[in-house]
Formats: structure tokens, sequence, C-alpha cells
């Protein structure tokens, strides 16, 4: 009978090389993962000038190339990031696939993109920290949330909220480090690990904003301003009524007293009226004079309403419909 074989030196000495090898592997398969991926990537022109303008340092170019982000035309953002939220959606960051930035070519807003990829690129920062931190970091960015005053940045979060609370503190790390101007110290001071100037983000999300922003306002003056034309000249219409009306009987009780009241009287009655018709026409003139100032300021309503619609339009990464026959 053959008798049982130990395991040999040779052998043993593999099993330990490869143990070793999957133990390495294990710790760090995230630098290999990375390593993969950046080994031959090079940033296309359009990705390196993002990574430059919102002033990304080291940290935050290795995790905006690892995922390979691409600038995408609408059909194929609409591939790349399949969430089914109907809000307008600008980019999005899909672990182990890549950063996706929807193509925005209105140059009223510049920056749109700038902000965008930092954003993504923040939810990859977040999705690779240690438990401790992103603890830390969700304290803090809570707490720097309840001091915001932008009800625009507050009715997203809550929109988050409502829809999934879980992510809400993802999107509030990336949200606060790009479009937040002033932050607690502690806080400003963790951006610095992926931003050598985060105020330079800030500042491009306030400037493509301010184009929503200023119209917004532009077009509710003008609302404003139209309404109290309308009720104007509604007033003045109705008033104008009353005076024609009144301005007929007056008339025909002239020309019911003309020969039967003495020549002074009927002057006299008749120069009031003549007097009452002359403010009555001259009233007419005004009514024509704010529709003519109502139809005016319209346009340049009609004007700004377009100008909105065109920059909602050029961020409307949703599928078109299609028409039927």
């Amino acid at each position: 009978m053959d008798r049982p074989r130990g395991v040999g030196r040779g052998t043993l000495v593999s099993l330990l090389i490869i143990s070793s090898v999957t133990a390495v592997v294990l710790w760090q398969h995230q630098a290999i993962y990375d390593w993969a991926r950046l080994r031959n990537y090079v940033p296309p022109p359009e990705i390196a000038a993002l990574a430059a303008s919102t002033t990304m340092n080291g940290t935050a170019k290795h995790l905006f190339y690892v995922n390979q982000p691409e600038l995408q035309d609408k059909e194929q953002f609409n591939q790349s990031c399949t969430d089914s939220e109907q809000s307008i959606v600008l980019g999005c960051y899909i672990q182990n696939r890549g950063i996706y930035l929807y193509n925005v070519t209105d140059k009223r807003l510049d920056g749109v993109e700038e902000v965008t990829a930092a954003h993504e690129t923040l939810h990859a920062a977040y999705d690779r920290l240690s438990a401790a931190d992103r603890k830390r970091i969700d304290q803090l960015t809570e707490q720097a949330y309840k001091n915001i005053q932008s009800e625009r940045i507050k009715k997203t979060v809550e929109s988050y909220r409502t829809k999934d609370p879980s992510v809400v503190p993802n999107e509030l790390h990336s949200i606060i480090g790009t479009e937040v101007r002033n932050l607690p110290p502690e806080l400003e001071n963790y951006y610095k690990r992926y931003f050598d100037n985060r105020l330079a983000i800030v500042s491009m999300s306030e400037s493509y904003e301010k184009e929503f922003e200023s119209r917004d306002a532009l077009a509710k003056d003008y609302r404003q301003q139209l309404e109290s034309l309308r009720n104007r000249v509604n007033d003045l219409n109705r008033d104008l009524a009353t005076r024609a009306n009144e301005l007929s009987v007056t008339y025909k009780n002239l020309q019911n007293s003309r020969g039967t009241t003495d020549a002074a009287t009927f002057n006299t009655e008749a120069k009031i009226y003549n007097n009452k018709v002359a403010a009555y026409n001259a009233d007419v003139g005004n009514v024509s004079l704010l529709i003519d100032k109502h139809n005016a300021l319209l346009e340049k309503y009609n004007a700004v309403v377009l100008e909105e619609n065109e920059l909602i339009k050029a961020i409307d990464s949703r599928p078109s419909t299609i028409n039927a026959e």
C-alpha cells in the first residue's frame, strides 16, 4: 500500500505565493482597477479643459479621468444616463462605468458643463470616502445645508429627499461643494482635497444661474406692470362707459331745451357739456396710449419668456417626443 505523501516544499511555496498575491489583489483592488483604467487613457482636449477650468488638483483629476468622462449629445446622454426621473439632468456618475456630461452649446450658459463635471467628480469622491470620513462629512454638509438661503438649492435637495432620502447626503456633498459660496472652515478645508480654487466653480454656477434668475425677475416685473396697465385700462373703460351714458342723456336734454331755455342758460349748460366731452375724449386718448404701452410691454415680456424657454431647452437633456403621422 502506498503511503500518503506530504506536501512538497515547492508546492507549499507556490501556495504561499498565490495566497500572498490574492491578498495583495484584494487589498489593492481599487489601485489595480484605477491603473487598468488609466494605463492607456489620454483625456480628450475638452475633458482636460474641464479639469483645468474647475481647478481640479491631482486627486480630483485622478477621480475624473479614471471614470473616463464623456461630453455627449442628447441621444448618447440618454443612453448613458438611464435614470427615469422627469427633471432635467445634466450629468451622471455610474460606479465602475464612468462620468457622462450633457453637452450644452448655448454660450449664455458657459460654465454649466464645468460645474456638472465637478459635481459628478464629487460623487465619485464620496463613493471612495472611508466610513469615518463619510460620517463626518455628512454631518458637516447637513449642518451647512441648514444655513443655505437659496430657494432653488433647497427645492432641489428636498426633491431628492422626497424621492429617495438615502441619496441626500451624497447629493449635498456635490451640491454644496460646487454651488454654495460660504462654508464653515472645516468643510471648506475638506474640499481642498479636490479643488485648488473651489470658489471658481461656485462663480461659474452663479454666472449661469443669473441667466435664468435675471430673466425670471424681469418677466415677473413685466407681468406686474402688465397687470397694472390692464387694471387701469379696465377701470378707465368702465368709467368712460358710465360717462358716455351721462353725456348722451345730457346731450338729449340740451337738444330738448333748445328754444325753451333762455340763451344764457343754454350756453352755460352747453359749455359744461362741451368741457365734459373734451375730458371724455382726452381719456379715450389716454386709454389708447395705455393700450399701446401695454402692447409694447407685452412684446418685451414675450421676448424674455422666449429667451427663458431657449435656455431651458439648451439644458433639457430629456428625450424629445416623436410626432405621429
